[in-house]
């Protein structure tokens, strides 16, 4: 069965390579040598630049950029991969830049997921299995491993490298350069040169509409859990006892 091709204005460069099983929405540009494959779903006023290479099955929401030479749905970097494995799924209003790499899950029933509004920068690597929530900024030459999870509104400085299975809680800020190993709670900030929590991400919780109340609230979290001596078992207890 042939996919769609937009009737409202899509614009394939006559050297782009493009699947007839493709589904193409509205306003789709596609530029110069970009390769999309069988089975791609392309949004509505979706933009491909040049040499972008977009594999077998992977689905992209609506008003997403994909700069030149970013590969979305490669194969998963895994030494025990075959070639059965899943794919990717990309929401809305993305922006990936130059070179960009996502790769798709190991098993064929799952999906890597980018969700909406994220912005991954020049040489951005997500792993296989990972999770990407919404307006995430992850910028130059960040690596997520596989099963890696970004919450929302977390901000990853340059060639900061994610350990596979780590989480980024939501609005957490990670310096440039550090090297992440564990989970890092929600609303923290991460030094690049130490790779140790140094504090609540303050500025950025402020300018996304936090009161004085619950920056209050998180900084009585932050004391129990890095300055109170207790072990992380210990820390719940009081922790349950905040306001909501």
């Amino acid at each position: 069965m042939e996919g769609k091709r937009g009737p409202v204005a899509t614009n394939i460069h006559p050297t782009a390579v493009v699947s007839p099983s493709a589904v193409l929405g509205d306003r789709v540009t596609i530029g110069p040598f970009a390769i999309v494959e069988d089975g791609v779903h392309v949004g509505d006023d979706c933009v491909l630049a040049a040499r972008v290479v977009v594999k077998r099955g992977v689905i992209l929401g609506r008003d997403n950029e994909i700069g030149e030479g970013a590969v979305i749905g490669g194969k998963p970097q895994h030494a025990k991969i075959g070639n059965i494995y899943g794919t990717v799924t990309i929401g809305d209003s993305n922006r990936f830049r130059e070179a960009v790499t996502i790769h798709a899950a190991m098993e064929p029933s799952r999906a890597t997921i980018v969700g909406n509004h994220n912005l991954l920068m020049v040489n951005a690597h997500v792993g296989h299995d990972a999770v990407v929530s919404n307006h995430a900024i992850i910028v130059n030459n960040v690596l997520l491993g596989g099963h890696a999870i970004v919450e929302e509104r977390a901000y990853l400085g340059g060639a900061v490298a994610v350990h596979q299975f780590c989480r980024i809680g939501r609005f957490a800020m990670i310096g440039g350069q550090a090297h992440i190993v564990q989970d890092v709670p929600p609303f923290v900030m991460v030094d690049g040169g130490t790779s140790r929590v140094v504090g609540l991400n303050r500025i950025g919780l402020r300018r996304n509409g936090f009161t004085d109340d619950e920056m209050g609230q998180l900084k009585t979290a932050y004391r129990l859990m890095y300055r109170s001596g207790l072990t992380w078992t210990e820390v719940i207890a009081p922790m349950t006892m905040l306001p909501a």
